[in-house]
């Protein structure tokens, strides 16, 4: 007997009446991007029923687990406080299997997807080359960002992270720009939205946000005496 194929479509729609729109996702834009976008073509195909799952979903990858696809709710949250504007220059980092980025350039910005990944970035790829192929992807080490893209209006660090890399802060536009991510502390995370100041890099909790860390963005353990 042949097994039923799963209604990508209603559940898509679900996905945005029941996960995002009730958790204060009211920017038009982000709604109808994940009412057209197949999350499940960003997935492996073996993980395509997990897609519209009010959760993070694995994505494996060349080096080995720790990788997700954000839970849909967290990922909307974060893309509304980046506030992407029409022609906003934009970098996500840890760009995964691209569906963040594409989300992004559905709401109009001009966007650069890092990954350093080979088997993520091969994903990549070839869902944007269907759903999004205005977006630039690029590969190298997240912690670097992509200089040779900036300045940038927003970046947004597709996962969990204890510290904002000091690069990314060198790579967003003086005037105006902005880096969102999820900030853990004590194993608490929080949706934080960062502006250049005189002093630096100034980094504000918006929201409690749940995420996965980031595997090349931990801290790299020293030495015990």
């Amino acid at each position: 007997m042949d097994q039923a194929v799963p209604d990508f479509v209603e559940a898509r729609n679900c996905m945005v009446d029941s996960q995002v729109r009730p958790n204060k996702v009211t920017d038009p834009r982000i709604l109808t991007a994940m009412r057209r976008l197949p999350r499940e073509a960003f997935l492996p195909p073996a993980l395509a029923a997990r897609a519209y799952a009010d959760e993070d979903v694995p994505l494996g990858g060349a080096a080995g687990a720790g990788r997700v696809l954000l839970a849909p709710m967290a990922l909307a949250r974060l893309v509304q406080l980046a506030a992407p504007r029409p022609g906003d220059r934009a970098l996500v980092v840890a760009a995964g299997s691209g569906y963040g980025a594409a989300v992004l350039a559905a709401c109009g910005a001009r966007v650069v997807a890092l990954e350093d990944d080979p088997a993520l970035r091969a994903r990549a790829a070839t869902a944007l080359a269907e759903y999004a192929p205005g977006v630039e992807l690029v590969a190298g080490p997240p912690a670097a960002g992509w200089p040779a893209g900036a300045p940038y209006d927003l970046i947004l660090i597709e996962g969990a992270v204890p510290e904002i890399p000091s690069a990314l802060a060198g790579q967003l536009r003086a005037s105006g720009g902005r880096l969102v991510t999820v900030r853990l502390a004590d194993g608490i995370g929080q949706a934080v939205l960062a502006e250049l100041v005189a002093g630096g890099l100034r980094a504000r909790p918006m929201f409690d946000c749940s995420a996965a860390p980031l595997p090349a963005l931990r801290p790299t353990p020293g030495f015990v005496f």
